[in-house]
């Protein structure tokens, strides 16, 4: 670590183990990856580079089950699986070094991000991801239990302004930041949307399989006031355009994520 980290100013912190389903059947493995991987990163920074600006990648898991909509985060911290809890031990370690050793760190909470370049070949990163291939496919999109939770998304171009105007704006330092977006949509209705804008396709409801119904956190959308107000960071980027220009790149590009030979 710290040949990647010295001589650095900005170390963007995206590295983690983002399946929620994964971590409560393998909890170990993301102990190891979102706890106590982030404190090695953290004192290599220590150790190397006490002069880098940190940007965590944190989750909006860490509230679990929302006890008031939009979120805030002033929200109570409830993580209802593994992997918000340890996100959230990833992310405060981030805070306890900032300070602690006063190496400038900050954390984003992210929502479901998405675009170009995500993971679509199963449902570890998004369910998003699944939906888009099975469309291309010519597959059924599966929306579980009565499809009226309600989420909102964040298109990977505004997370990535996100991302950058924390690390440029020293009134990010040491503090949390929800992201989101002022539309948010049920499931049913994200899928009918997507069936719309890939021309064709259809969704089912099914019922909710009893692993991920355990550690679903039903409605969620967040309060971005916090960052637009420090930042003047807002989602620029509409739900409609954003699924449009990533259905589009699926569609040239799926042989480069996902084997679609029968």
């Amino acid at each position: 670590m710290a040949s990647l980290i010295e001589r650095r100013d900005f170390l963007f912190n995206l590295a983690g183990q983002t399946s929620h389903l994964d971590s409560m059947t393998d909890p170990l493995t993301d102990l190891n990856i979102n706890a106590a991987a982030q404190l090695s990163i953290l004192e290599a920074c220590r150790l190397h580079n006490s002069g880098v600006k940190i940007i965590f990648a944190s989750t909006r898991q860490l509230y679990g089950r929302p006890q008031y909509l939009p979120v805030d985060e002033k929200h109570p911290i409830n993580p209802i699986d593994v992997n918000g809890i340890n996100k959230l031990a990833g992310e405060w370690y981030h805070l306890l070094y900032n300070s602690a050793y006063k190496i400038r760190a900050c954390a984003l909470r992210l929502t479901n991000t998405y675009g170009p370049g995500m993971r679509v070949k199963d449902g570890r990163q998004t369910f998003l991801g699944v939906w888009i291939r099975n469309l291309i496919e010519g597959k059924p999109i599966q929306v579980f239990g009565d499809g009226r939770q309600r989420r909102d998304f964040n298109f990977i171009d505004d997370v990535i302004e996100a991302l950058l105007l924390t690390a440029a704006a020293p009134a990010s330092e040491g503090g949390v930041f929800n992201l989101g977006h002022s539309e948010h949509i049920s499931l049913q209705e994200l899928a009918a949307l997507l069936v719309r804008l890939n021309g064709g396709g259809n969704y089912e409801l099914i019922a909710f399989p009893a692993d991920r119904a355990a550690i679903d956190i039903g409605d969620y959308y967040g309060n971005f006031g916090k960052i637009d107000k420090a930042l003047g960071w807002s989602p620029q980027v509409s739900l409609e355009d954003g699924l449009t220009r990533t259905l589009e790149y699926y569609r040239k590009h799926h042989a480069h994520y996902w084997d679609s030979t029968p």
